[in-house]
């Protein structure tokens, strides 16, 4: 219902009013005609309630204009209010006027004050419908609305619709080509009929409340009477550090309870609460940090009181953000490599809302926020960090090759001295042979993932002087050279040389790698 604000019990009497008229809709037996009976009669009674707490309205303004010197300006506000106050009893009374006829033409009342026919189902329908009286009284409660407006320059909505404009009748659809007399009146018993004038009676009332209480904002409009007091501390800083000095000064801040303010922050209207503050709320942008990591920045607040504009410029400075790494290489990257980082920026608490950009290299995000994972393509990596689409600072990092594996020959599990070589009498201890690419041990603690590498292609040979007795292949790190046994002779030397070794990467994908010319050959002397 359009109009000003309804107390719960309003709203209670109301939601009964809805409910009644829809049991109604069903044709439920006469109890339901006993509570439009009784509602009627609690509606009444609200009326004057209401209309009383209206008068006392006016009072208060007039009292108001008054103690303020009758001033021109205010005393055309109370004419204003006395004006609504006259057509809002002329529209009362035109309504008691109509229940009253209602009750006359079903017989009356009884001698306790009862309707006599509060079932007669056709002379509100005759009255309202048929011979246009609700059609005058629709025009009579629109006519009131535009009034209000006029008075107060606040628009008021129109309450008497017909079904196709009001919000919820025209989704209706056994309602929705009814009209505002065919709605409220037609098919209804007498106490309906006088339950339901009774109800736009009250919304009348409401209405005007609204209407009287926007008239007395307007009493002294142009005075600026501070009426809320508060202190006010503004420090210097609010993170003092433990032995620092906090200072600040303090202050009286003063608002006046009848006058809502404009607030601006650079020309952009500001949020204004009951209290008569403003809601001033930015994300800093960051600018051209000095050598102490801070920027001055400013913004210009505006407040306008009764045409008056009072404006401040307010200087703040934006600290640059400390940018914490944590990864087990945060120092250098690893080219080709998953290097987990995780990056932090404590000082934008749970704002914090992390992308990453990088130069030099491709990025993963990680599961949890400030996780990132950098695979690096060049020399040198480039990673910026924003949040919430701002910029927050950049990291560069240089970028290390991939270190080449320790190629470690073994036999029976224990290592191969390959300066000693193996005693021609003790060579059935190399029957098998195994060759292992061990990672570079910083390499594989920064990058596990990364550091997992198998001979995947080798070739060893017996050999005699400078020619070769006997070759095998291997695919795999283990190889079988029992053969070679029976043909050597001290003197002979076992060569070996690496074809292939592949890293599995953090993808678990497989590449080849290329090992130096230094370590692509073995050689076991036999003694």
């Amino acid at each position: 219902m359009a109009g000003g604000k309804e107390t719960p019990r309003q709203k209670m009497i109301g939601m009964m009013y809805l409910v009644l008229t829809a049991l109604l809709a069903l044709n439920v037996d006469s109890a339901v005609l006993e509570r439009f009976v009784f509602l009627d009669n609690v509606l009444a009674k609200q009326v004057k309630d209401n209309d009383q707490k209206n008068d006392g309205t006016i009072s208060r303004i007039a009292s108001v204009v008054d103690e303020k010197g009758n001033r021109v300006e205010d005393v055309n506000v109370l004419d204003k209010a006395k004006m609504v106050r006259d057509e809002t009893r002329k529209v009362i009374t035109y309504g008691f006027e109509l229940r009253e006829e209602m009750a006359q033409r079903t017989g009356g009342y009884d001698e306790e004050g009862i309707i006599k026919n509060p079932k007669d189902m056709d002379e509100v329908a005759n009255m309202m419908v048929r011979q246009g009286r609700g059609k005058e009284l629709q025009q009579t409660l629109n006519d009131y609305v535009d009034f209000l407006s006029a008075q107060t320059g606040r628009e008021f909505e129109q309450f008497a619709l017909d079904a196709k404009d009001d919000p919820y009748f025209r989704t209706v659809r056994n309602q929705r080509e009814k009209n505002f007399s065919e709605l409220y009146f037609l098919s209804i018993p007498t106490a309906a009929g006088m339950a339901s004038v009774s109800q736009l009676i009250n919304q009348v009332l409401n209405m005007e409340a609204s209407a009287l209480d926007e008239l007395a904002r307007q009493v002294g409009a142009k005075d600026v009477a501070f009426d809320k007091i508060v202190p006010m501390v503004l420090p210097e800083s609010q993170v003092v550090a433990a032995g620092a000095r906090y200072k600040a000064k303090m202050f009286i801040a003063a608002s006046a309870s009848g006058i809502i303010p404009t607030m601006k922050l650079d020309g952009n209207p500001l949020s204004v609460d009951d209290e008569g503050f403003g809601q001033v709320e930015f994300t800093a942008s960051a600018g051209a940090y000095n050598q102490d990591g801070l920027a001055r920045k400013t913004f210009t607040a505006e407040i306008e009181i009764n045409d008056e504009v009072y404006t401040q410029e307010i200087e703040y400075f934006v600290a640059k953000p400390v940018i914490q790494i944590q990864s087990a290489s945060v120092q250098a990257l690893y080219l080709n490599c998953g290097n987990k980082l995780d990056v932090q920026v404590p000082a934008l608490g749970q704002a914090y809302n992390p992308s990453f950009g990088v130069k030099g290299g491709t990025s993963i995000a990680g599961q949890q926020r400030g996780q990132v994972t950098i695979i690096p393509n060049s020399p040198s990596v480039e990673l910026s960090v924003s949040s919430g689409g701002m910029l927050i600072g950049t990291q560069t990092f240089r970028v290390n090759r991939i270190p080449s594996p320790d190629i470690q020959l073994k036999a029976g599990g224990q290592a191969v001295d390959e300066k000693r070589g193996v005693a021609h009498n003790q060579l059935t201890t190399l029957r098998t042979l195994t060759l292992d690419a061990i990672a570079d041990q910083s390499f594989k603690e920064a990058l596990p993932d990364d550091a997992r590498y198998r001979v995947t292609d080798w070739e060893i040979t017996l050999a005699r002087g400078s020619r070769p007795l006997q070759s095998i292949k291997a695919n795999g790190p283990d190889a079988n050279i029992a053969a070679f046994v029976s043909q050597a002779r001290a003197g002979d030397r076992i060569v070996i040389e690496v074809k292939e070794v592949q890293r599995m990467n953090f993808r678990n994908e497989r590449e080849s790698i290329n090992i130096p010319m230094g370590l692509r050959v073995k050689q076991v002397p036999i003694n």
